[in-house]
């Protein structure tokens, strides 16, 4: 059996592009729907039986009819090809009132053949071509469900992630304990778990976090687990597999060097629970480029430097951002036309950054420079170049000398 895991598509991301007069949506949309597309084309080539989709399908709680539109039918895709796909319900999926549809549930509600939604903890049996998998998920948790007013009144905002997560572990333990060995089992989870490294995610936050602890979800009655919610792919655990997909396209610098993409699980249904991972591989899609280039640009010629650390790097079809790092008295000398030229083959300039390093100046006093000594303004002037203090008394014995034979 096959499994296909990915996660955070975040369509409707559109930072970092421009409308595309052609169709009237923005470049990025096409971004994100290419790598998706990848992704389709290789689950029916490969013969996957299970896509897991661990949350986040859109950037917005509301998304556009377009996007919709859009996801719908690649999920659609492969669904009409006989491949399962089970999408959970992660904090960006979740509109603001508790009595609102969430963006996925319409496929719930149309019934649509082989494709299931996960916007409940709980153990979902889902048929494949291969057999049946159990499913347990763990999607995004809301507070205000599962913790009464009274249960959480007067407790801090740490003692109430510490409520939430003693629920959803109790949750969890509860399907664990009813699942049946003989049959593969996966948890799906849109959390973040104590143990993960951070990425992208930060920035586009959507309520408050809470965290898992890496024992509560790493069951031995597991075959794998699959996670969403985290932008930086990793393997928390090798047995079971813990794996965070990433997201499917680069949403900002967060993620610059980050490779994106999936991951395919082979399992032996007809081993027992603990020996039926096969294999657990990463398979990279061709995300958009994203580049910092950071040059120091205290030369004779700054925009000479500038230039040359531009083409030295491969920016064609890469979002770039520039970070100079110049003098205030060399700043002046920075032609941003040519910069901006230079630029031209990027497929878009996020920013140009000039980092410049301000002069020290020394207070001379509420008297004004014009009333300073000749003997004086040397000293300031010594002192604000961090001048020692043997040397600065040598010199002004010199400035003394020349102003007395003057």
């Amino acid at each position: 059996m096959k499994i296909l895991h990915f996660a955070d598509l975040h369509l409707g991301v559109e930072r970092y592009g421009h409308i595309d007069p052609a169709i009237g949506l923005s470049t990025r949309l096409s971004d994100f729907l290419k790598v998706l597309d990848e992704l389709v084309d290789y689950a029916l080539n490969d013969s996957v039986d299970l896509v897991l989709f661990c949350g986040d399908a859109y950037r917005s709680r509301d998304p556009s009819q377009t996007h919709q539109r859009e996801f719908a039918k690649r999920i659609g895709r492969l669904a009409s090809h006989g491949v399962a796909v089970f999408l959970l319900v992660g904090n960006h999926d979740l509109p603001n009132a508790v009595g609102r549809a969430n963006s996925v549930e319409i496929f719930d509600t149309l019934a649509v053949r082989n494709i299931y939604v996960g916007g409940r903890p709980g153990t979902y049996c889902v048929g494949t071509k291969s057999g049946n998998v159990q499913v347990v998920a763990l999607p995004w948790a809301r507070r205000s469900v599962l913790l009464a007013k009274d249960e959480a009144k007067n407790l801090t905002a740490e003692q109430v992630n510490e409520k939430l997560q003693q629920t959803l572990t109790n949750i969890l333990s509860q399907e664990v304990e009813s699942l049946d060995c003989s049959v593969p089992a996966v948890l799906t989870g849109h959390v973040s778990v104590s143990t993960a490294k951070t990425g992208s995610e930060r920035t586009m936050l959507v309520g408050q976090d809470y965290f898992m602890l890496h024992s509560s979800l790493s069951r031995r009655e597991f075959d794998y687990v699959a996670l969403g919610h985290i932008h930086k792919r990793q393997v928390l655990s090798e047995n079971p597999p813990m794996v965070y997909a990433g997201s499917l396209e680069r949403v900002d610098f967060g993620d610059e060097n980050d490779e994106k993409g999936f991951y395919v699980v082979e399992l032996d249904t007809s081993k027992s629970a603990g020996e039926r991972v096969l294999s657990c591989d990463f398979h990279p899609v061709s995300a958009r480029s994203f580049l910092t280039i950071e040059i120091d640009a205290n030369t004779d010629d700054p925009t000479a430097t500038v230039l040359a650390a531009i083409a030295k790097k491969e920016i064609t079809d890469a979002i770039v951002r520039l970070i100079i790092k110049v003098s205030e008295s060399n700043e002046p000398m920075i032609n941003d036309s040519e910069i901006r030229r230079a630029l031209k083959g990027a497929y878009y300039v996020g920013s140009i950054v000039k980092d410049v390093a301000r002069e020290r100046r020394i207070r001379i006093g509420n008297e004004g420079s014009e009333s300073l000594s000749p003997i004086k303004a040397l000293e300031v002037y010594l002192q604000s170049k961090d001048t020692p203090p043997d040397r600065i008394k040598k010199m002004l014995e010199y400035g003394k000398q020349l102003i007395s034979e003057q």
